[in-house]
């Protein structure tokens, strides 16, 4: 008999409510891989549009073998303070032993449900890493590091401050969904790998300044932001673990006041800085929003949240333009994700109420107290120091063995023809008689083999 199943084998009719909640919370953020997708596709140029479809299927395939193996375990197996050591491959009857997050004969959530709830977690992460490098990195660089990064550092990350390790344990952070463990991490990696990679061809001048690459569809771009807010309606609530005790309705209007309060922000400082409407910057500022709210949105009140979420889209939209003089980002998710990120995290130790402060303290707007304040930065140093190493070390042993980035041709002929031998939009590079199966011979006069013929449009 499975641990914690009454005597006639049915689990307790709370687990199943409980399940199926965070279930459907993971299906959406899931489905926030489709919104990195249209985000990356829309900041990308149209000949790199098409890779990105298939970096995200194999990153989003190897983290589901990666983490069902070891990362797991690693992340919240029972162990020591360190790493998780129990629970590889989510195997055996009494696999809900091997995790002290789970005691069904308390309500919680099965196995099962934990461990796909967290694994998407750990594809998003993953996911952010990615949108610092398009345009110009090795497609194999993604298998490498996607396997490095679910095996070994998001779990290890993961276990510190939420599976019951030393950061947990010995500083009480609060992050309830992941503005460290989550955006700040995959952050940091693409930090770590952007140093390495070096900028796009032709981003900054021979005077040093940055040019503007426009990505070459915003109506994509802002699909995928609002893909993104969807989802977070899952990262968010779902963290709650739990339907009953009616808390993940209040986290999710948390959550939306905190993206509004973002895009309202970006918006008006783009209008004060150039008189215009920015796009690209309103859509950051919605996800700068959201990233910041993720780790306080279970310990603030309603009103603490459209403060959180104005003051996040004021450093997204400052952390890229200060960002962009030195580091090619073309997402903006060094800002977006790693600078929210922290701001998430500290804002926490400002704004946490006594009334929802179940770890920690409240925070120093309500107790005077700067204690769970230094808590929560001592929180973003560690994690950022560990991911920033482990994932620098990684990116380098990459660099001198297998290399970072395609050639200078092949950058210039686009990714997708040179790592996949087929345009994300045929049409635009290909002349219509080859397009469709004419041969040269049978084509206009003059006209030769597609690759001889293919036509460049604008960067």
């Amino acid at each position: 008999m499975t641990q914690g199943l009454a005597g006639d084998g049915k689990l307790p009719i709370e687990v199943g409510i409980n399940s199926i909640w965070v279930m459907v919370a993971a299906v959406l953020v899931m489905f926030m891989q489709a919104g990195f997708a249209f985000l990356e596709i829309g900041f990308s140029r149209g000949k790199n549009a098409g890779t990105i479809i298939a970096k995200i299927l194999v990153n989003f395939s190897i983290a589901a073998i990666c983490f069902w193996a070891v990362g797991f375990a690693f992340a919240f197996g029972d162990g020591g303070s360190l790493i998780g050591t129990s629970g590889f491959f989510v195997a055996g009857e009494n696999a809900s032993a091997s995790f002290p997050l789970i005691n069904v004969a308390e309500g919680t959530v099965t196995v099962e449900t934990l461990f796909f709830f967290q694994f998407v977690f750990c594809a998003v992460s993953l996911a952010i890493v990615w949108g610092t490098t398009l345009e110009r990195v090795k497609f194999g660089v993604y298998v490498i590091y996607a396997i490095v990064f679910s095996s070994l550092i998001y779990p290890i990350g993961a276990h510190w401050i939420w599976g019951g390790g030393w950061v947990a344990e010995q500083f009480n952070i609060q992050d309830f969904a992941g503005s460290t463990v989550v955006h700040l991490i995959g952050a940091t990696g693409g930090l770590a790998v952007l140093l390495l990679l070096g900028a796009r061809r032709g981003k900054y001048g021979n005077d040093g300044k940055p040019r503007a690459i426009p990505g070459h569809s915003m109506p994509l771009f802002g699909l995928g932001v609002l893909i993104l807010w969807l989802g977070w309606f899952g990262f968010n609530p779902g963290s709650t673990l739990g339907a009953l005790d009616g808390r993940f309705p209040e986290i999710a209007a948390v959550t939306n006041l905190a993206a509004a309060g973002g895009v309202l922000a970006a918006v008006a400082i783009m209008w004060l800085k150039v008189k215009k409407i920015d796009i690209g910057m309103a859509g950051n500022g919605a996800i700068g929003g959201l990233v910041a709210i993720t780790a306080p949105s279970g310990f603030v009140e309603l009103w603490a949240a459209p403060i959180i979420g104005l003051v996040a889209g004021g450093i997204v939209v400052y952390g890229i333009l200060a960002i962009d003089k030195w580091i090619d980002d073309p997402v903006g998710a060094l800002s977006a994700h790693g600078l929210a990120g922290i701001w998430g995290t500290l804002a926490c130790g400002l704004f946490t109420s006594p009334r929802l402060a179940a770890v920690g303290d409240p925070g120093l707007f309500y107790s005077g107290d700067p204690g769970q304040l230094f808590n929560q930065a001592v929180g973003v140093v560690v994690a950022f120091v560990f991911v920033f190493s482990a994932s620098f070390v990684t990116f380098w042993l990459i660099k001198k063995t297998y290399g970072l980035r395609v050639t200078a041709e092949e950058e210039e002929a686009g990714l997708d023809i040179s790592e996949h031998g087929m345009y994300g939009y045929p049409e635009q590079f290909i002349p219509a008689p080859e397009l469709v199966g004419y041969s040269p011979a049978a084509s206009p006069a003059g006209a030769a083999s597609p690759k001889a013929t293919t036509r460049e449009v604008p960067a």
